[in-house]
């Protein structure tokens, strides 16, 4: 791949569902600085604003249930570099970068970090160039589909929390982690984790760079192996449960209520 000095970016407007006015911008917002001074650096940054002012709304309108503290969350990961990284590459970017030769032998058509900062800049082109409800369009279109397949409660959550909360929904105690052996020099050890369910006899290990990285894995395994045991153990629960409103002619409680959650994967 050589640096381009022109491109044919006809496919990747038609993608975008927005055609550019000015070639001129569009060709900034392509061009990374290792190709030039006239670089998307400044259209990056008032892209990322946009994005997030843009993303906030769409995630307003879509999940009216959720509070401000979900709403920061799942937008957060739905503008970081992963997310931003993963929208580029669905566009076919890394065909329409305009990188210095230094960066074209390294690969940079391809680091997630580099297509992202260009995403964020063919916003910011495209709001300077039509206005804010033409970018309004532009990102609904592009993340109509990832909305689709989004689980607000669980979309940015690690793997213990979601662990907790999944047990905490059934009415089961909280897991126990133990670190059961560490291996490895100073620099460059591994951490086993042992991750306990007593409830519903679970007992897993996770390994990590870290013991918070080792409990993570852990845990991860712990709710696969719990999503797959409660089922066995719902009868016993649903008797438990009919025993308490024999007792109380009080409501069922929101635990008793979330007994058929399915998470996500």
């Amino acid at each position: 791949m050589n640096a381009r000095i022109t491109i044919d970016t006809t496919l990747l407007q038609e993608r975008l569902g927005y055609r550019f006015q000015k070639n001129e911008l569009l060709m900034q917002a392509l061009t990374h600085r290792s190709h030039g001074k006239k670089n998307n650096e400044r259209l990056e940054f008032l892209g990322d604003s946009i994005l997030n002012c843009i993303v906030a709304e769409i995630l307003f309108e879509k999940f009216n249930h959720l509070d401000e503290g979900d709403l920061s969350r799942v937008r957060a990961n739905l503008v970081k570099q992963q997310a931003l990284y993963e929208i580029a590459q669905s566009l076919s970017l890394s065909d329409y970068l305009r990188l210095g030769e230094g960066e074209l032998k390294s690969g940079g058509f391809r680091r997630p970090s580099i297509l992202a900062d260009t995403l964020e800049a063919l916003i910011a082109a495209i709001f300077i160039e039509s206005g804010f409800l033409s970018v309004r369009s532009v990102l609904r279109k592009l993340y109509s589909q990832i909305l689709e397949n989004v689980d607000p409660k669980t979309l940015g959550k690690d793997d213990k929390t979601l662990l907790q909360e999944y047990l905490q929904g059934h009415q089961l105690p909280l897991p126990i982690y133990n670190v059961t052996a560490t291996t490895g020099v100073a620099h460059n050890q591994q951490f086993e984790v042992e991750c306990t369910v007593p409830s519903l006899n679970i007992k897993v290990s996770g390994t990590g760079a870290s013991r918070r990285a080792g409990e993570q894995s852990a845990a991860k395994q712990a709710l696969i192996a719990a999503q797959k045991a409660l089922p066995q153990t719902e009868g016993k629960l649903s008797k438990k449960s009919t025993a308490r409103k024999k007792k109380s002619a009080l409501e069922p409680s929101a635990g008793d209520e979330q007994l058929n959650l399915t998470l996500k994967a």
